[in-house]
């Protein structure tokens, strides 16, 4: 089990670890710790692009789950995309604080003088979140961890099996991982609901890949970066 887990948790912890890596370095700075400035930390963010880009093409042939031949099926393809759109247009309707809860930080570019500068970093940006960011949690939550919550021995659990435990607690934990909690457990249902409609995590991706990238035209667009 844990040579088959590990291709499929190690991209997302390398992830998280970033985020905790920027987290602790703003906290450090707040404090009079370090003197450090928001553009140098947005600077990590192509530096996760590249290492997590690079884990997922190492594990990739361990990743036997995704066939993205599933995608010619023009019916799902469809009915995934449009489930992508419908994510994002509740995302940006539901960007609701739990109690207690501070208001993002955000990813604002402008903080680069440099046209050039902020040109590079919103590419990284928009690709980390709209073609690595969903093959690497879809890995993780649809592939890995709802199996992993029926049986620990995850690999003898078929994908898109379904069981109200993993279902729920699933998406909880989904939620947990954003800074908009309500908004993510909304995503977290839907995408496993697609999960079991389809069969496919390729199409899990592609709804993912949707709405993220829907999601970053709408934040360039409108400059609520609070979304990033």
């Amino acid at each position: 089990m844990k040579s088959a887990a590990l291709p499929r948790i190690v991209p997302f912890a390398v992830y998280l670890g970033f985020i905790g890596i920027v987290a602790g370095l703003r906290t450090l700075d707040q404090t009079g710790w370090v003197d450090i400035s928001t553009r140098t930390l947005q600077m990590l963010y192509p530096l996760k692009l590249v290492f997590v880009t690079g884990l997922l093409i190492f594990f990739w042939r361990d990743y036997s789950e995704v066939c993205f031949h599933d995608l010619r099926h023009l019916g799902k393809s469809g009915l995934s995309i449009l489930l992508g759109l419908a994510v994002f247009f509740l995302w940006i309707n539901m960007d609701w604080l739990m109690p207690g809860q501070q208001p993002p930080t955000g990813f604002d570019p402008d903080q680069f003088s440099s046209g050039l500068g902020r040109q590079a970093i919103v590419i990284s940006r928009v690709a980390g979140a709209a073609l690595m960011v969903p093959v690497m949690e879809e890995l993780f939550w649809r592939s890995f961890l709802l199996r992993y919550i029926i049986d620990s021995d995850f690999t003898k659990i078929s994908v898109g099996q379904f069981s109200w435990t993993s279902f729920l607690i699933g998406a909880g934990l989904f939620g947990l991982e954003h800074h908009f909690i309500i908004a993510g457990i909304m995503a977290g249902l839907a995408y496993a609901l697609l999960l079991y409609k389809t069969r496919s995590i390729a199409q899990c991706i592609l709804a993912h890949a949707v709405t993220n990238f829907a999601l970053g035209i709408y934040v360039l667009q409108t400059g609520k970066w609070y979304f990033w």
